[in-house]
C-alpha cells in the first residue's frame, strides 16, 4: 500500500514547511483527482496565519492549524459551508485577547465554520468575586496554534489525513493534548473528524469539548430548517422560550434580534449515532453532522438571527455539556474528568447534500432515529440543563 506522510510542521524537531502541494504524482499509487496544498496566509488579521487546503476532485476544505485545527471553510460544487462573520479572518491568536474584561474576546477570531471549544472551559465566560474573568468565552484551545501537522496520503485509495496536535498546558493547571484528524477520500461528499483528548499531566485532569458548527447563507435563510431525532429539548433562556414554536426553522434576517438556543438529549440507533440535518428552504441543499451521543451527549442549537452583515447563522453543537458557565456545568456532573494519561476519542462526520433527493435521504435517516420516541418538549429552561 503506497501510504506517504509530509510532516508540514513538528516543533520538536524544529521542522518548519512553508508551502507545499501534494498530487497523486507526490503519493504515487492508483488514486487520482486529489491535490493537498500548504500556505501561509499574509495581511490583514491573517497574517503568517497557515491553512492547509484539501481538494477530492468533489469536495474541498481548509483547515488551520495556526486555530486549534480548526475547521474553517468547506464546499461541495455550488454548496459552500460556512458563515459570513464580521471578523475577516481566519485571526491569528495572537490578536485574539480571550481574558479581556468581558470575558468575550474570543469573538474576535470567531469566523470558522467549525471551531473546538474546550478544553478546560467551553461555554458562557465565568468571573471571580472581584470581577475579573476566570474562564473566558468557550475557553482557549481555538486560538492555541498546533505544534505538530502532518499530512498522510494513501495513494491507492486516495485517502487523505490531515493531521495536528495541539497542546492546552500550564504550570499548576490542566495539561490536556488534542490529537486531531481530518480523513476523506475521493469523490466522498464531506470528511470525518477524529479527535483524540489524552490528559499529559500525572495529576487527574478536567475537561469540557464542544463543536461549535456553524452555518450561514447561502444555505441558511428563511424557512431553512433543523432536522433532528428529538429525546428531549428545552429552551436555554427567556428569548429561546419565545421563539419556541418556531425551533426547528429559521426566520429571515432581523437586525437587532437576540440570540436563541435551544438544548438537546437526541436519540441515537444502537451504537449511540446520531445525527443532524440543516437544509435549505427549497429542500435541495443540506448538509448532516453525524457524531455519536456515548461520547458527545448534550446538542445545542444556536440561532444568530441579526443580518448577514452582522453575522446571521445557526450553530450545531455536539458536546460533552451545555454552554453554561462551568461551575453550573460542574455542579451537574459535566464536567469530564480523565485520569493521569487517560485519553477519550470523538468521532464526527459532516455530510454535504447537493440535491432534493440527497437532503430527502436524509430526512428519512433521521425519521428512522426518532421512530418509536415521543420527543419531550419543555416549554420552559429546565433547572438541570440552564443556569
Amino acid at each position: 500500500m503506497a501510504t506517504k506522510t509530509w510532516t508540514v510542521c513538528d516543533v520538536d524537531q524544529d521542522c518548519f514547511v512553508e508551502e507545499l502541494r501534494l498530487t497523486p504524482k507526490e503519493a504515487g499509487g492508483r488514486a487520482t483527482g486529489y491535490a493537498v496544498t500548504k500556505r501561509r496566509l499574509h495581511g490583514g488579521l491573517r497574517d503568517a496565519v497557515d491553512v492547509i487546503e484539501v481538494d477530492n476532485g468533489t469536495f474541498r476544505f481548509v483547515v488551520i492549524p495556526t486555530r486549534g485545527m480548526g475547521l474553517w471553510r468547506a464546499a461541495l460544487g455550488d454548496v459552500s459551508l460556512g458563515w459570513r462573520s464580521p471578523v475577516k479572518g481566519p485571526v491569528h491568536p495572537a490578536l485574539v485577547h480571550s481574558t479581556e474584561p468581558s470575558g468575550l474576546g474570543w469573538l474576535d477570531g470567531f469566523d470558522e465554520l467549525l471551531v473546538r471549544c474546550g478544553l478546560e472551559s467551553n461555554g458562557a465566560p465565568e468571573f471571580n468575586p472581584n470581577g475579573s474573568v476566570r474562564y473566558g468565552l468557550h475557553g482557549k484551545i481555538a486560538n492555541v496554534p498546533a505544534h505538530k501537522t502532518e499530512v498522510t496520503i494513501d495513494g491507492d485509495s486516495g485517502e487523505i489525513t490531515v493531521s495536528g496536535v495541539v497542546d492546552e498546558a500550564r504550570l499548576f493547571h490542566n495539561k490536556l493534548r488534542l490529537a486531531a484528524k481530518y480523513v476523506m477520500r475521493p469523490g466522498q461528499p464531506g470528511l470525518r473528524i477524529v479527535d483524540t483528548v489524552t490528559n499529559l499531566s500525572a495529576e487527574p485532569g478536567e475537561l469540557q469539548l464542544l463543536y461549535h458548527t456553524n452555518f450561514g447563507v447561502p444555505l441558511l435563510g428563511e424557512g431553512a430548517k433543523l432536522v433532528v431525532p428529538v429525546a428531549k429539548m428545552a429552551p436555554r433562556d427567556a428569548i429561546a422560550a419565545e421563539n419556541l414554536a418556531e425551533w426547528d426553522t429559521y426566520g429571515p434576517e432581523t437586525p437587532g434580534a437576540g440570540e436563541a438556543c435551544f438544548y438537546f438529549h437526541l436519540t441515537a440507533d444502537a451504537q449511540g449515532r446520531t445525527q443532524a440535518l440543516v437544509h435549505n428552504a427549497s429542500g435541495d441543499r443540506g448538509v448532516t453532522l453525524a457524531f455519536n451521543t456515548n461520547q458527545l451527549p448534550c446538542f445545542t442549537q444556536w440561532k444568530n438571527r441579526q443580518a448577514a452583515e452582522d453575522g446571521y447563522v445557526t450553530g450545531l453543537e455536539p458536546a460533552i455539556n451545555f454552554p453554561n458557565i462551568r461551575s453550573f456545568e460542574k455542579q451537574h456532573g459535566r464536567v469530564a474528568v480523565l485520569e493521569p494519561g487517560e485519553s477519550r476519542t470523538f468521532e464526527l462526520e459532516l455530510v454535504v447534500h447537493a440535491t432534493a433527493d440527497a437532503v430527502t435521504s436524509a430526512k428519512r435517516e433521521v425519521a428512522a432515529l426518532q421512530k418509536g420516541t415521543t420527543p419531550e418538549i419543555l416549554a420552559k429552561p429546565d433547572p438541570d440543563w440552564a443556569g
